[in-house]
């Protein structure tokens, strides 16, 4: 099994990632969203056996510093070991950093996906719109990170993106979360912890981890009615397209 999407601290990787083996969790995609973080996430990735690294610049730091980092982020992402750009997106529900810039930003970050040929992991919130019309040129690979747009899924899927559901799919009143993987065929979907956040029932309340995507997992087989095992063999089927492993 795999985890797309985690946010990993280095001191701590070595622990998680022997944790997650031994649940089934062979491989984890670590994810960054400032410079510094694109720099720890591709140490790591050459230090430990199954991880990957995507590289990005989060929305929340579009009207910083970070945001002007973005020939650095170049650099990185020539250097040819990342597997993804971001995550990257828009976030009109935190709000952090202003609108114009976040799309500035996210439209940056698609161009370098564009330009070195790799998938993008977007994170959107309360965004629908703006994120699908900034994605309408982009004719790369589209991973929708931590789905919680059910409004968003007609277009998504007919686009032909990934479609990537966390562990709020098992939160008791995450019924439209459940309903939108029910209609998603089964070679777009993908899951991730995005740990540290989001831990799933019957862990919900501690701190994320990828072993546990194998929560999610169960509880996505359960409201598709499909066996888990062939389910997350699928979804590694699905990764391993998604991000050329």
């Amino acid at each position: 099994m795999i985890d797309t999407h985690a946010h990993l601290e280095p001191e701590e990787a070595p622990a998680l990632l022997e944790r997650a083996r031994a649940a089934g969790v062979g491989r984890v995609i670590a994810v960054a969203t400032t410079i510094a973080g694109c720099r720890e996430a591709l140490e790591l990735s050459e230090a430990n056996e199954g991880l990957y690294a995507s590289l990005g610049i989060h929305p929340h730091e579009a009207g910083g510093a970070e945001a002007s980092r973005l020939d650095e982020l170049g650099e990185l992402l020539a250097g040819g070991r990342a597997v993804a750009v971001g995550e990257t997106g828009l976030d009109y529900f935190r709000d952090y950093a202003p609108r114009e810039a976040q799309r500035r930003l996210f439209d940056a970050q698609l161009s370098l996906a564009a330009e070195h040929a790799l998938p993008v992991v977007i994170h959107s919130r309360e965004a629908d719109s703006d994120t699908l019309a900034a994605l309408a040129g982009f004719q790369g690979t589209v991973v929708c990170h931590c789905f919680s747009s059910p409004g968003m899924l007609a277009a998504v899927l007919e686009r032909g993106y990934y479609v990537s559901f966390a562990g709020n799919l098992t939160y008791p009143n995450a019924s439209a979360l459940r309903d939108a993987a029910r209609l998603c065929p089964p070679e777009r979907l993908l899951l991730e912890t995005d740990s540290p956040y989001l831990a799933p029932v019957p862990l919900r309340g501690s701190r994320n981890e990828p072993a546990f995507v194998m929560h999610t997992l169960a509880a996505l087989a359960g409201a598709r009615g499909e066996d888990a095992a062939a389910l997350g063999k699928q979804i590694d089927l699905n990764a391993e397209e998604a991000f050329a492993l």
